[in-house]
């Protein structure tokens, strides 16, 4: 059962990025990590599991979780990445692969940011390098006149890259990496030149084959991966217990008034949310039918904090099922003809026969009208 909790900083920005969000906790980590550290890595593959999985220092530090889920999961990926084997991190949407990333990235590198997003119109560029063409056009094919892309910068610098969502990108894109990979060379044919990786260079790719729109990847290029699946939460308790955390840190970085005790709602949310996605009620005793959504804990985040918002400004600051209704209702009914009809279905055979949920039943009733 995964998940990210994070904590954010006193900032101007309004996400800093995780080696800036977590600063204290990486230099308390650095101070106290007397262990052997890979070459150009910040902490110790032991730090940076602790750092991912949250403990309490020698000197009484505490530092945070930033992963709830199995332990093995955090070791066998900080272990990966010690080796020259690039890591790909797999799983459901919503499952904290693009958080495990720059986590990881930060702990190990100190540098989270040289990132290639995936997307239907990534380039191949993207990957590789581009050109300035002032340059270019100036002073002719030069290294001054080369842009070099985020993988490039990390194999020269020694760094972690991270590609997001790589099944995205045309698999012709995606095969550019093959070289980088496996031989630990990017080509650059126009100047008759080479970049080598140097010692703690590797990649972090996330990747889910359940959305529209992905590409296979090349057998060639996931054999250059060791794959690490991130799971749903296995209990409605863990998952009650990542949404609170996030709800109430997105909160606080949005100056959102913390959460008085919205503990019910949030419970009912992810309890509808699981129900749903396993497609049986929590007790066991009725099968019901799933909508064509995810209904990750993502998007239960997504929706307590909406909700949140709405209490705060235009209620008593007290989370209610008014409040998250209407969120609820935009997460299960993705499709308007068959999302719809699942969803009165859930509403009239599960949520208005259970005991203690007949305000939220009439809330979604009011709201789905």
């Amino acid at each position: 059962m995964p998940v990210c909790v994070a904590e954010t900083s006193g900032t101007e920005v309004l996400r800093p990025h995780a080696e800036h969000a977590f600063a204290a906790e990486l230099a308390a980590l650095a101070a106290q990590d007397d262990r052997p550290r890979p070459d150009r890595w910040k902490l110790s593959p032991w730090a940076v599991a602790m750092y991912l999985l949250g403990g309490t220092l020698p000197d009484g530090t505490l530092v945070t979780p930033k992963y709830v889920g199995p332990r093995r999961i955090v070791e066998v990926a900080v272990s990966t990445l010690a080796t020259d084997r690039a890591l790909l991190l797999l799983g459901l949407p919503g499952t904290a692969k693009t958080w495990v990333s720059e986590h990881l990235a930060a702990a190990v590198s100190g540098d989270s940011t040289l990132l290639v997003q995936g997307t239907a119109g990534t380039p191949e560029e993207a990957i590789r390098y581009g050109w300035n063409y002032a340059q270019l056009l100036a002073h002719g094919p030069g290294r001054d006149a080369l842009v070099p892309s985020p993988v490039m910068r990390a194999m020269a610098e020694g760094m972690t890259a991270r590609v997001e969502e790589l099944t995205r990108i045309p698999a012709d894109v995606q095969d550019t990496l093959i070289t980088v990979l496996s031989e630990k060379t990017l080509p650059i044919p126009e100047l008759g030149q080479e970049v080598q990786a140097v010692p703690g260079f590797n990649l972090i790719a996330t990747a889910n084959d359940r959305d529209r729109g992905v590409n296979d990847l090349s057998s060639a290029l996931r054999r250059r991966f060791n794959t690490v699946v991130l799971p749903l939460p296995e209990s409605a308790e863990a998952e009650v217990d990542i949404v609170t955390r996030r709800v109430d840190q997105i909160g606080r970085s949005l100056d959102l008034p913390s959460l008085p005790d919205g503990t019910e709602e949030i419970r009912r949310v992810v309890t509808v949310f699981r129900e749903l996605r396993d497609g049986l009620t929590s007790d066991g005793r009725t099968k019901v039918k799933s909508p064509s959504g995810t209904l990750s804990t993502a998007e239960a985040i997504s929706v307590v904090t909406g909700g949140l918002a709405l209490s705060a400004h235009f209620g008593d600051g007290v989370l209610r099922p008014g409040d998250v209704a209407g969120g609820v209702l935009g997460a299960v009914v993705r499709d308007p003809g068959n999302d719809r009809v699942v969803w009165q279905e859930y509403l009239e055979t599960v949520v208005r026969e259970r005991d203690g949920w007949q305000d939220f039943y009439r809330a979604c009733r009011e709201v789905s009208a």
